[in-house]
């Protein structure tokens, strides 16, 4: 997962053709770290998305802008339009987030 680290990358990203998923997380966030222990196999798995990260406590006019309210959140991006938003409360197991990309069709 690609670490995105400016505005203009994050909007660069989002306008892309091709589906992108973009993990909000936060450092200090203990969901965020047990994501990253399962999330490795998914992003394998769900090769069709391009997946990057960005640390919401370092863009949170971004988070505003997108409604990420609590993390980690994974929203789907394509052609700069947010077209899906797993929320943090249903993204605490693998089994919540396969489900939410199977569900993305």
């Amino acid at each position: 997962m690609q670490n995105i680290t400016t505005n203009e990358q994050f909007n660069e990203i989002i306008a892309s053709e091709q589906l992108v998923i973009v993990k909000f997380y936060a450092g200090w966030c203990p969901d965020c770290t047990r994501m990253n222990m399962f999330i490795d196999p998914i992003i394998e798995e769900y090769n069709q998305y391009t997946w990057y990260e960005i640390n919401r406590d370092d863009f949170p006019e971004l988070a505003e802008k997108y409604q990420v309210m609590g993390i980690p959140s994974l929203l789907i991006f394509k052609n700069s339009e947010k077209l899906a938003h797993l929320h943090s409360a249903n993204a605490k197991s693998p089994a919540d987030v396969t489900e939410f990309l199977n569900a993305q069709g």
